[in-house]
């Protein structure tokens, strides 16, 4: 790949106010120039994320989202023009968070101008496509155990809304590791979908006494459930929220003394700080225990109208990703 060979338009996705995903077109836009501290990636394929869901039916009407906007909070593919960083062209990158999407156009572009501080030099067996399902998905699972659950492979886990591209991903790092895991879904008929974990059941709201207390809690399912996820762990175990998928973002009247037990602890993942170390420990670890990354469905980027339908109607079961 040249400087020369970059073209002045691409496609992409442009969004200006709440927009269904039957509405989502693609347009012909310039291609970004590039800028100190940022590089130019050519996109090879993205993942589709909540948060994306988000701000395309509501959030986009906010103050602080940058209109019009390419969303997308992260892609993989190629330096196409490294500008004054420490990149090379052609060089194999994934980028995510930072701002993508939100503060700046993000990845549901043939080409991205991101900064150089949030995009990752990789080096992978993996396929496009596979790589495409690991970086903001394995990154908040990644961070949520480790950084947050500390998870020791003694450790009983339980995930909490594990019918998601999250939760897939979490499971099959914690068995990779040797932990003992129980993963939850509200729906019966989902229960074959977390099959790997060693115990799956219908999540009623209440899980006391259907399980045994637990050391570890992944919270996906967010505050909707939060409070009864911290009865559910065992003295000095810990409880992570990480994922909203009640669709309830806040705890009213939330009071730590009465809610938290004694000798319990709550923290939570917030997936915005991403680096290289880590991008490349996540690599190494589809390396050394000889997995693949979890993947629903791909679709092709000039069919990412239905795959954002199929997302709004949940008729993919992990995660979708999107290819060049």
């Amino acid at each position: 790949m040249s400087l020369k060979s970059i073209p002045e338009k691409m496609k992409a996705v442009v969004l200006t106010k709440p927009t269904t995903a039957k509405d989502v077109v693609l347009t012909k836009i310039d291609v970004p120039k590039v800028q100190p501290g940022w590089v130019l990636v050519k996109v090879k394929a993205f993942g589709l994320n909540h948060s994306e869901q988000i701000l395309r039916l509501h959030e986009i009407e906010a103050d602080y989202i940058q209109k019009p906007i390419i969303p997308g909070i992260e892609c993989i593919g190629e330096i196409a023009d490294p500008s004054d960083t420490h990149f090379t062209v052609g060089q194999k990158v994934v980028a995510l968070m930072g701002g993508m999407g939100r503060s700046f156009n993000g990845s549901y572009a043939e080409y991205a101008l991101l900064p150089a501080h949030h995009v990752f030099a990789i080096e992978s067996k993996l396929t496009w496509k596979e790589i495409a399902a690991v970086p903001e998905t394995y990154f908040t699972a990644w961070g949520s155990l480790f950084e947050c659950l500390d998870l020791q492979k003694e450790d009983t886990l339980l995930v909490r809304g594990a019918t998601c591209a999250l939760g897939y991903a979490a499971i099959q790092i914690a068995k990779s590791i040797g932990c003992k895991v129980i993963a939850t879904t509200h729906r019966e008929e989902k229960l074959s979908l977390i099959e790997d974990a060693d115990l799956a059941i219908v999540d009623d709201g209440d899980l006391r006494g259907k399980i045994e207390p637990v050391t570890k809690v992944l919270e996906l399912v967010g505050p909707k459930s939060l409070r009864n996820s911290l009865l559910l762990v065992k003295k000095h175990g810990i409880v992570c929220h990480t994922g909203v998928l009640g669709n309830v973002f806040a705890l009213n009247n939330f009071d730590p003394i009465k809610a938290i037990p004694n000798g319990v602890y709550l923290t939570g993942f917030h997936s915005n700080f991403p680096t290289q170390e880590i991008m490349m420990d996540i690599f190494a670890f589809f390396e050394s225990y000889g997995v693949s990354p979890k993947i629903g469905t791909s679709y092709t980027f000039d069919n990412i109208t239905q795959a954002m339908m199929d997302m709004d109607h949940h008729k993919v079961n992990g995660k979708i990703v999107v290819e060049m």
